[in-house]
């Protein structure tokens, strides 16, 4: 009996450790499963229950003009974002003072309806509006970690936020877009919408020097309080910024070409008016302004059809600005010069039918080709321009850049329109042409021309970039090829011929400008109605360039329908005016010898 109860301990003893042992094998086994053979799956699943991917934005690249001015740049902004899931169980404390003893304090919870009403009135919403954004987001999720609750507000309005210290409530950075000089070359630079993404002018254009690339991270939270765990952060993506653009417009010159181009068109009550300089040598354009213009900071202030470049998309009949490209073919092609002959009636019927008259009644008129300049005879130039024919001067229109969109390719630019192939236009066409009606040509379109003939006959690309650096600092920059259109010889009789214009024709004291030579064309033109005829308002223009005998800038003019002085009358003071800032601004040496003399009558 006492050797068999002696046993029994022992049966415990070793039942007992057998449990044990099996015990800690389930243990081991668990252990090696969620340590070993399940590590990877698990810890991806934590990590999706603890980690937030975040874009980080890369920022946008600055647009800049010849001077390195700042016409765009990005800002830092936020993003303000909460957690719904933690927002309907997290529990806020805070120390608020004992009202049985106030030299103490003691934790209450703050509800989640006071929050909402202290976050919400920091971004301009009301509590129920940012407790209805945490409902919806879990009716859609219950397990919703991000919402958003206002996007882009600026530095001061974060720091409020986040003195609210709400534990799931944090911002994101978001740069944004900014435009530092307003309506300065607004209608150039276009503008973003509230994404980021271009919607107009060279933020469109050159987006793919501008754009950058986002990229994402991700990092671990606290499930206590949501703060970022420090350390944690994994980069999935890397950002990069955009590259910076720089502009060949001179921002100074710009808002004075505006401030002028503007107060003139209220002067003489005209619906818009474009006003460009360009630079002679280059092709280069130091300021291209369209009034009214827009401010990109706030585009819809503006009305529509004042928001773009109309200097690029708005194509109009150039009138008789254009006869002096036709001098300048018809002096290349050998078939006349500056004293070649002509009677030029009031009215003129050719053989094949086509009735030309000028502006107003006059008895007939003993002019040389410089003299169908001088008095802008429609009659005088309309047999010069014969001596040519349609596809020799249609293809002198092509070389000169008409009829197609210029270098910048500017959104919405238009190519204009050349009443189609010479072989197809009609009796009236064929001499419309010559002084610059039947036909459409842009602002731009109609400079490049001058600086044609101003630079010898060479046209240069028309450029609004110099070029762009990226972030990786590699830089690109435009084509500045010339071609030459005319000779230089026929170049500089055209030029001298528009230097007896700016003296002689029936503006010389309005477009004065002492010390310089200056070669210079009005043009009054009627506007398409769209429905074949014209509609009774005129688009009144200057184009021309200076010092004549040593050229550097084009300055075209252009004003619609100024009621109140609707001739090119209303141009003329501010082409004076833009051209005298402009030789002022750049220093240009005053001409010396004076004009050529050239007799306009004979």
């Amino acid at each position: 009996m006492k050797n068999r109860t002696s046993r029994h301990p022992m049966r415990r003893i070793l039942l007992s450790a057998a449990l044990l042992i099996a015990l800690v094998g389930v243990f081991v086994v668990r252990l090696v499963d969620i340590q070993v053979v399940r590590a990877s799956e698990l810890n991806e699943q934590a990590q999706d229950a603890r980690s937030q991917p975040v874009t980080v934005w890369g920022s946008r690249g600055d647009i800049v003009d010849a001077n390195g001015k700042v016409l765009a740049d990005s800002v830092m902004r936020y993003d303000i974002v909460l957690s719904p899931k933690q927002a309907s169980k997290a529990l806020v404390e805070r120390d608020v003072p004992d009202p049985e003893n106030p030299d103490k304090t003691m934790e209450v919870e703050v509800p989640l309806a006071q929050l909402a009403a202290e976050l919400g009135a920091e971004v301009g919403l009301t509590g129920d509006q940012v407790q209805g954004i945490i409902a919806s987001e879990l009716a859609a999720d219950p397990d919703s970690d991000y919402a958003y609750v206002a996007k882009l507000v600026d530095t001061e309005t974060y720091e409020r936020v986040k003195a609210l210290d709400i534990p799931w409530v944090y911002a994101d950075e978001h740069p944004s877009r900014r435009y530092p000089n307003g309506a300065v070359a607004g209608n150039l630079v276009g503008w973003v919408d509230p994404d980021g993404a271009p919607v107009a002018g060279i933020e469109l254009a050159e987006d793919k020097c501008l754009a950058g690339a986002n990229g994402e991270v991700s990092y671990l939270h606290s499930l206590q309080d949501w703060v970022k765990i420090p350390g944690t952060e994994i980069v999935h993506e890397q950002a990069h910024d955009g590259g910076t653009l720089k502009l060949t417009i001179d921002t100074d010159l710009q808002w004075e070409v505006q401030r002028i181009a503007e107060a003139q068109r209220q002067a003489v009550g005209a619906s818009w008016a474009m006003v460009t300089v360009m630079e002679v040598k280059t092709g280069r354009l130091l300021a291209v302004a369209d009034v009214p213009t827009v401010d990109p900071n706030d585009p819809s202030a503006t009305d529509k059809a004042d928001r773009g470049s109309r200097s690029f998309t708005a194509p109009f009949e150039p009138g008789s600005t254009f006869k002096a490209l036709t001098a300048a073919s018809v002096i290349n092609a050998g078939k006349a010069d500056p004293l070649s002959q002509v009677v030029a009636p009031y009215r003129i019927v050719f053989p094949n039918g086509a009735n030309i008259n000028d502006s107003s009644g006059h008895d007939d008129q003993n002019l040389t080709l410089t003299g169908v300049l001088v008095e802008s005879s429609n009659t005088g130039m309309s047999q010069f321009g014969e001596l040519m024919t349609d596809r020799a001067r249609y293809d002198d229109m092509l070389k000169f850049g008409l009829g197609a969109k210029t270098e910048v390719d500017f959104p919405a630019e238009e190519p204009g329109d050349l009443h189609g192939d010479p072989d197809d236009w009609d009796n009236q066409t064929k001499y419309a042409t010559m002084f610059g009606q039947g036909l459409t040509t842009t602002a731009v379109q109609i400079a490049s021309a001058y600086q044609t003939i101003a630079n010898g006959g060479v046209r240069m690309p028309v450029s609004l970039v110099d070029g762009c650096v990226g972030d990786d600092g590699t830089a690109t920059s435009p084509a500045s090829q010339g071609e030459q259109v005319i000779s230089p010889e026929a170049a500089n009789a055209t030029s001298q011929m528009l230097e007896r214009v700016y003296q002689d024709a029936w503006l010389s004291d309005e477009w004065n400008i002492p010390g310089y030579r200056v070669a210079a064309k009005t043009g009054t033109a009627q506007v398409p109605d769209g429905e074949g005829g014209y509609l009774k308002e005129y688009l009144v223009s200057v184009s021309g360039f200076a010092p004549a005998d040593d050229p550097q800038f084009v300055v075209s003019v252009s004003y619609m329908n100024a009621v109140k002085m609707n001739s090119s009358a209303a141009s003329a003071p501010v082409f004076q005016e833009v051209m005298s800032q402009v030789l002022k601004k750049y220093r240009t040496v005053p001409s010396g010898a004076p004009a050529p003399e050239l007799p306009a009558t004979w």
